[in-house]
């Protein structure tokens, strides 16, 4: 065998993985929130890039036709000396809904400290000692530290902790200052005027039992009948555990749908909610600068750089928005009886048929509908809720998991409390309406609905 060194020419195909296509990909995969932190970050690394802030916009115009990307002519954008901008949504009015979001209120700190405040006859010494009992509250409303730790590091006694505690405990909201669940409980039925003896004794013994539903253990401690430990669990179930967790101001998270769906008429038109995002504009500069004689060759090649960037951006910002209301309009098509008639006339859905129908990868329509949201007549969905797998049915036609596990909360609605439908019995029921499912996917999906099993529904 010979061997040897030679240079030989030949033709392949290969998918380069380009700075570009990066950028669309990672632009597609975002929602309305993150794109906007996106270009942000975009409008901070390329000077040429100017975000002009607009207002969020929910118009419903007449249905429009998409115009092909190949259509849209980047040059002529950004030579607009009219506007000199990109901007995907047209249709815009001065209604944002993030105006009319409630703000946040008082903290528990603030909120308790007045209320110390208005109490008489308190030394400066307790009013100190109160305030840092107050400090002292997790998000929850409960103490944190034991009543010996803040006896030695205030240098008082525990009798005059404790006595400061008590005032603090009859504050607003009832249950605050608690130690553990037990005496915010109590605090809440005392306040009430509901502190008989055997529920106190339920909450202070049998807090496990009553989580698990062991009502006979219970009824037998406390000498009392089932039913009576029935109606004390309802009783404790209407009490706040955690009192001070209306004030906890964390962070919030705000759903803004990327996609809309309008009924107009008998037709559904679906928008790209490109309002809330900031327009992209061309710095007016920067162009200037672009145009003298005089510039320097490496300041024109910098210049040049920025403005491809800025083209590319522009164009992966159409394309997802043309990519998103390719997706949500063969979602609408498929799913049609859903928007009609609601969720029990929900279709399986695969990813696959909708890449299928739209000429796209089923990748592409992962991240196109990947943590997106779409408002529709119906309600907020995110689009991921409209793809679902499977279930035959007696008339071999097939039925979605959601519309099945719709029908088995209603059945669990409508079922006698005294007597609880098994999940062999929800079973048999859907198998005569013709849904063939087994007792473990009955069970799975009853969990996933966060509803007890038969025995914890039980009323006596």
């Amino acid at each position: 065998m010979n061997m040897g060194f030679g240079l030989y020419q030949e033709q392949t195909l290969k998918l380069v993985m380009t700075p570009e296509l990066r950028q669309a990909i990672t632009i597609l995969q975002y929602s309305a929130v993150d794109l906007l932190g996106y270009l942000q970050e975009q409008a901070t690394e390329n000077p040429v890039i100017e975000l002009q802030e607009v207002s969020a916009a929910f118009d419903y115009p007449k249905k429009e036709e998409e115009k092909p990307i190949a259509q849209v002519d980047w040059k002529e954008i950004v030579g607009n000396r009219a506007t000199g901008e990109y901007s995907a949504g047209k249709n815009e009015s001065t209604f944002n809904p993030l105006d009319h979001v409630h703000g946040p209120d008082s903290t528990l700190f603030e909120h308790l400290e007045t209320q110390l405040g208005y109490v008489k006859g308190l030394s400066p010494t307790q009013r100190k000692l109160g305030m840092y009992l107050i400090g002292n509250l997790d998000e929850k409303g409960y103490l944190e530290i034991s009543l010996e730790e803040i006896s030695d590091k205030l240098a008082v006694s525990v009798e005059e902790v404790e006595d400061v505690l008590t005032v603090i405990q009859h504050f607003d909201p009832v249950g605050v200052g608690a130690r553990n669940l037990e005496e915010c409980l109590l605090l809440q039925l005392q306040h009430n005027g509901q502190d008989d003896e055997p529920i106190v004794n339920l909450v202070q013994h049998h807090l496990l039992d009553l989580a698990n539903n062991r009502y006979q253990r219970i009824a037998d401690s406390l000498k009392v009948t089932i039913s009576e430990v029935q109606q004390m669990a309802d009783l404790v179930r209407t009490l706040n555990p955690r009192p001070g967790a209306a004030f906890y101001h964390g962070e919030t998270k705000f759903v803004i749908p990327d996609v809309t769906v309008e009924k107009v008429g008998k037709e559904y038109v679906v928008l790209v909610n490109d309002a809330s995002a900031p327009r992209l504009t061309i710095n007016s500069f920067y162009e200037k600068l672009l145009k003298r004689e005089n510039t320097q060759d490496e300041a024109q090649k910098f210049i040049h750089e920025k403005l491809n960037a800025a083209l590319w951006l522009a164009k992966s910002l159409e394309q997802r928005r043309l990519t998103l209301m390719r997706v949500t309009q063969a979602i609408v098509d498929l799913q049609r009886d859903f928007f009609e008639h609601g969720v029990h006339y929900l279709k399986p859905m695969t990813q696959k048929e909708i890449a299928e129908r739209v000429s796209l990868h089923e990748s592409t329509i992962s991240r196109a509908t990947n943590g997106k949201y779409v408002q529709t007549p119906r309600g907020v969905f995110e689009l991921k809720y409209f793809f679902t797998s499977a279930l035959s049915t007696a008339s071999g036609d097939a039925a979605s998991s959601e519309s099945v596990k719709r029908r088995i909360k209603l059945l669990i609605e409508q079922e006698d409390r005294k007597q609880p439908h098994s999940d062999q019995k929800l079973a048999e029921m859907l198998l005569k309406e013709g849904i063939e499912i087994s007792r473990r996917t009955v069970a799975k999906y009853r969990e996933e609905m966060m509803i007890a099993s038969s025995a914890k529904r039980k009323r006596f």
